[in-house]
């Protein structure tokens, strides 16, 4: 893997890190939507099409990319289903290179975790400074389907981006090996996945939502779906 983490913010910071992603062609039914597409430059990108039941389907086949929409509010709760048909073997996702995994959904929010460094702060300033009105996400969680459920080890479940420690923390939802051909209900709490993932108490507000795939380093096939993402209070 020579790029970073699927992450709206980074499409922005890339380029001051070694990598450089521009925006794909989004198919009219993923646009109307309300996603647009990034691809990494060099890359060849997945496809990304909408379903008839407003959700968005994905295929791969050694290649990644991404979706984007805005996604704003108080970290509240946020559910989704999705189904993997197909999809990367297990890799560990805590080490860079072979890290595939068939789907994730990304999250990002408007303040930086505590733990954020002078380096990363100069980073994304820049970014912003490029982006110009467009607010660029500070932090981001990451939930996976994929790598092998066994990357976490400081107990909450999170662990740190192997290429943005500091900006983005990963959670395995699924593991690549779990049970395939089926829709899963998923259902988090953004606030508490917060905090367990940065520390500190004040949670930041929402900012965007994506969706990502990446085959690129095994090869493998992609074929999966994603439908009903949205926030709820939580109960």
């Amino acid at each position: 893997m020579r790029r970073l983490a699927p992450t709206l913010a980074l499409a922005v910071v890339a380029p001051l890190l070694g990598a450089a992603v521009s925006p794909g062609r989004t198919p009219a039914d993923v646009e109307a939507l309300g996603w647009r597409k990034l691809q990494w430059d060099g890359i060849r990108p997945a496809e990304f099409g909408g379903t008839p039941s407003g959700g968005i389907r994905i295929q791969a086949q050694g290649t990644g990319s991404f979706i984007a929409r805005p996604l704003q509010g108080e970290a509240t709760c946020l559910s989704w289903r999705w189904r993997v048909d197909a999809g990367p073997p297990p890799t560990d996702l805590t080490r860079r290179g072979g890290d595939d995994r068939a789907v994730s959904i990304s999250v990002g929010f408007a303040g930086f975790g505590p733990q954020a460094g002078f380096l990363l702060r100069a980073q994304h300033s820049a970014a912003q400074a490029s982006a110009g009105d467009r607010r660029l996400p500070r932090s981001v969680l990451s939930y996976v389907w994929g790598g092998t459920g066994r990357e976490a080890a400081n107990g909450n479940g999170f662990f740190a981006s192997p290429w943005t420690s500091g900006l983005t923390k990963i959670r395995v939802m699924r593991p690549a090996d779990a049970p395939r051909g089926r829709w899963v209900e998923e259902r988090v709490d953004l606030g508490a996945d917060w905090r367990a993932a940065f520390g500190g108490a004040e949670v930041p507000p929402l900012l965007d939502v994506v969706i990502s795939t990446d085959a690129e380093d095994t090869g493998s096939r992609v074929e999966a779906q994603v439908e009903g993402i949205r926030l709820a209070p939580c109960r």
